[in-house]
Order: structure tokens, then sequence, then C-alpha cells
């Protein structure tokens, strides 16, 4: 039976040169009210890619689609991250951890960032990590996540403390959550786009706007690793 691999990109930008390359190789588009879909057979694989909006609850919903609707195997992701620690622009990591730096019940005792059930970090798949890290280029790193573009130096500095995070996003916690429940492995790879700063929103912007190939082309190596 073949294996399918889910593809979460966040906004029309990052998931534009997939739906492009897909298109160009006999992939198709899928008719689905709810996000822009394609899919694209890779060898004996089949990749569903869904462009799932910007934030949390996008992405969880996007996950949720590909594994209960479309059924995939993996959940892999990717997009533009701003850099905590021991990162620079232009650097690519993959997500050996995940957590939602901004899920607070401190008020009934909680560490910042864990759940009522006890989760806190969530992993990445061995699997598809070992993949990712055998790609040049791509180094580990532990991804946060937040409901906000990060600018503030100081929560920046804070998330560096707290969690011990290189990189901060929008999604991958979310997205980690939603797979971690549901018992489908998962993995995020990121590239680095701005330093979480004061100079953010216009590093970040000029680098998404160009729209490039390189984390579909990463994804579509890990595919073709497992296949």
């Amino acid at each position: 039976m073949a294996t399918t691999f889910g593809f979460v990109f966040a906004d029309e930008m990052e998931y534009k040169p997939f739906n492009e390359y897909a298109l160009a190789h006999g992939g198709k588009t899928i008719e689905d009210k709810t996000c822009n879909m394609v899919s694209l057979p890779v060898g004996d694989s089949l990749v569903v890619a869904i462009e799932s909006g910007i934030g949390k609850v996008n992405a969880a919903l996007a996950a949720a689609i590909l594994i209960e609707r479309y059924r995939v195997d993996y959940v892999l992701s990717a997009g533009l991250s701003g850099a905590i620690s021991h990162l620079h622009k232009g650097d690519v990591v993959a997500g050996a951890t995940y957590v939602e730096c901004d899920f607070d019940l401190r008020a009934f005792g909680y560490p910042l960032g864990q759940k009522s059930d006890g989760t806190r970090i969530h992993t990445a798949s061995d699997r598809l990590l070992e993949a990712a890290l055998s790609i040049d280029g791509v180094q580990k790193g532990a991804l946060g996540t937040g409901d906000f573009f990060l600018t503030e130096p100081a929560t920046k500095d804070f998330y560096r403390e707290e969690f011990g995070i290189n990189a901060f996003d929008m999604e991958t916690g979310s997205l980690a959550t939603v797979c971690d429940k549901l018992g489908v492995p998962f993995l995020s790879v990121r590239k680095i786009s701005d330093d979480a700063d004061d100079n953010a929103l216009d590093s970040y912007t000029e680098l998404n706007n160009l729209a490039e190939t390189a984390l579909s082309e990463i994804l579509l190596e890990i595919v073709q690793k497992l296949s």
C-alpha cells in the first residue's frame, strides 16, 4: 500500500512553490472547501499538500484534515522562522522538539507551555528527523511556537531562557500536538528569515516574498529517502 505524506505550508508564498512544482510534474489540484490543496505522486508514495493559513488554530485544523480525511502516514511542515539562539538568517533547521510557548496555565501551578495532561515538549519522528539531517545544510534545533509574530527582544530572551529554543514560529507546536494526539509521525523544517527583533517584519517580508523553492525541495527529498 502506498505511503501518503501530508505537507503543511502556512501562507500563500510558502505554499506557492510546491503547488507550482506539483502541477508541473503530474500533480492535481484537490477541490476542498476548507483550504487550498494539491496532490503529487512521488515514486510509490503520494504527497497531499495544504495551505493551512497562519497561526496555531489554522495549523491544527490542517493537520487534522490531512490525518482524518486524507489518512496521511506522515505530516511534514515547512516555513519561515525567527532566530532565537545559535541560528542566523538563511539557516535551515529541522525541529527535534516543539513547544507552545504561549500556552499558559501558570495560574493553576503548571509550568509555562505545559498542558493539563502534563505534556510540554513534543518530539519529532526519529525517522523523519534522520532523513532531514542527512540533507546538506539542514541542522537540528528546538522550535517554539506562539500565536503572534515575535518582534520583542525581551520576549525573545525570556523564551530562550525558559525553553532553550533555537527558533520561533506560529504553527509547529500545534502541528506537533495534533500529530502526537492522533499518533502520526511529524517533522517541521524551517528557514530562518529574521532575528525576532525590531527589524523582524522587514526581514521576514523580504524573504517570504521571494517564494523560494528550497524548503519544498527539502520536503520532497525527505519523501524520496523514505519511499
